[in-house]
């Protein structure tokens, strides 16, 4: 029932942006607003990122946004990403940008204020109260990859000596100006956070009771200068809807939101993918889109892995010319050289990416090399016999060569494959030993290492076996 649901939606933002479309080509830029909102803001913000894309209409389609209610237009600017954000600003007056920046949440206004221009900002801050001016200043100069960036000081905090019935009071006089009520943070002299209560907590107890005798003073907390990474592990962790951010000496200066760290999930899992594959940002193109970035920007993030590695492979060169005599001997084994390579690439690459995926989730630590070496090893010893099985009967049965070639092929299979799936695992774990991202031991890196391997097994199995 809820797929349907889901589709009949789509069908009806489908057709919507349609007539949107067609009426924007007739310039009847009234009945475009009127048509947006029959939707909530999440999904008007859709439409525009949609319209955005298409630079014949970008005119109209900021004439169709400042046609909108303020609040709406203010709700459904924070839903829209930074690019499209921006190519508003360029076009509203300053008297439009700075209404909706002052009703903006908090966090989304410090997002906002990072990418503006500085006379813009501070055109902006001159129309601030004194105080939040101080307060949006210090939120700027946090680090963009820390918690303090991300926090929000709109949150609901009590006196450890409030009543119940005067915490409630409380709630409903500031709620409506807070990110979340669901969670109070009880502060001491200073600021100090001392404990936590839930709004549930709250509406159950007596009115009587002191807060200090209800909240839990045993909570998690987050320090302003965390990395964000490490800020979003501590959420999968323990799947809160906010945390609470403190400095160094223990005051209460903010709290993450749940909303506000997912983007910053996404952003780290892209990070981690892009670095698995060997591309290395080398300027700030992290926050792009694959199509707004240029072609040169795209080559110069792939080529230094690229050249790494292309120095590594002369060194299989080497092996191979080392071998070249002796290879002219049994031309044969020329054949099965990509196949070995191939077979030790993608086993050591398929433990690195799920070794990496351990580490990233928890699922394993460091604590676990030597069980995961042995499961690594029992693994590769498996999975190289049914493949040097089935081999063996397509060299000897497909391609007729002699038993001793099959050997010798099959053989040097298991101890590659065994080698690459330990190679594939350990080396994230070293990684993450010397603090390093275990990401930036790229998938392609292993298989270079794991070539070389391969050859120089293959060879020595050749000697063995053909008495190369």
């Amino acid at each position: 029932m809820d797929q349907m649901i889901m589709q009949d939606r789509d069908q009806a933002l489908e057709e919507s942006m349609e007539k949107i479309l067609e009426l924007i080509s007739e310039k009847k830029y009234f009945m475009v607003r009127d048509e947006m909102l029959k939707y909530n803001e999440v999904d008007i913000a859709e439409m525009f990122e949609e319209l955005f894309d298409d630079d014949d209409i970008y005119e109209s389609t900021i004439v169709c946004y400042r046609l909108l209610p303020k609040d709406v237009s203010v709700e459904v600017f924070a839903f829209l990403p930074i690019d499209d954000q921006l190519k508003i600003v360029e076009k509203i007056t300053t008297k439009e940008l700075n209404y909706i920046v002052q009703e903006l949440d908090f966090d989304d206004k410090i997002d906002i204020l990072e990418e503006l221009p500085a006379n813009i900002v501070n055109i902006i801050l001159e129309k601030t109260p004194k105080e939040e001016r101080h307060l949006i200043n210090s939120f700027l100069n946090y680090p963009d990859d820390c918690a303090g960036s991300l926090m929000t000081p709109e949150y609901i905090s009590l006196d450890k000596d409030m009543t119940v019935a005067e915490a409630m009071a409380h709630i409903k006089k500031v709620g409506m100006d807070a990110e979340t009520i669901y969670t109070c943070y009880v502060k001491d002299w200073g600021r100090k956070l001392i404990g936590i209560v839930s709004l549930s907590t709250l509406v159950i107890s007596e009115d009587h009771i002191k807060v200090r005798d209800i909240m839990h003073s045993d909570f998690v907390y987050l320090n302003v200068y965390d990395d964000q990474e490490e800020v979003a592990d501590q959420f999968k962790k323990y799947g809160f809807l906010a945390m609470p951010v403190v400095d160094k000496e223990g005051r209460l200066v903010g709290i993450i939101t749940v909303d506000d760290i997912i983007d910053v999930i996404e952003e780290e899992n892209t990070e981690d993918i892009e670095r698995m594959a060997g591309i290395v940002d080398i300027t700030d193109t992290a926050d792009s889109d694959y199509l707004d970035i240029s072609v040169w920007q795209h080559a110069k993030n792939r080529l230094p892995w690229l050249l790494i590695l292309m120095v590594a492979y002369i060194f299989t060169g080497m092996i191979v010319k080392s071998y070249e005599g002796k290879l002219s001997e049994v031309i044969s084994l020329v054949a099965y050289m990509p196949m070995l390579m191939g077979t030790g690439g993608n086993t050591g690459s398929q433990a690195a990416t799920l070794i990496i995926r351990g580490l990233a989730t928890g699922e394993v630590d460091l604590e676990d090399t030597l069980k995961i070496l042995w499961k690594e090893v029992r693994v590769g010893a498996l999975v190289g016999l049914i493949l040097s099985a089935f081999n063996f009967l397509r060299v000897v049965l497909l391609d007729g060569q002699s038993i001793m070639i099959a050997l010798t092929i099959c053989t040097a299979m298991i101890f590659i494959v065994i080698f690459a799936k330990v190679l594939g695992s350990m080396v994230p774990l070293i990684v993450k030993k010397i603090k390093l991202d275990p990401a930036l031991i790229a998938n392609p890196f292993i298989s270079s290492i794991s070539d070389a391997v391969a050859l120089t097994i293959y060879f020595a199995m050749a000697t063995l076996f053909l008495g190369l």
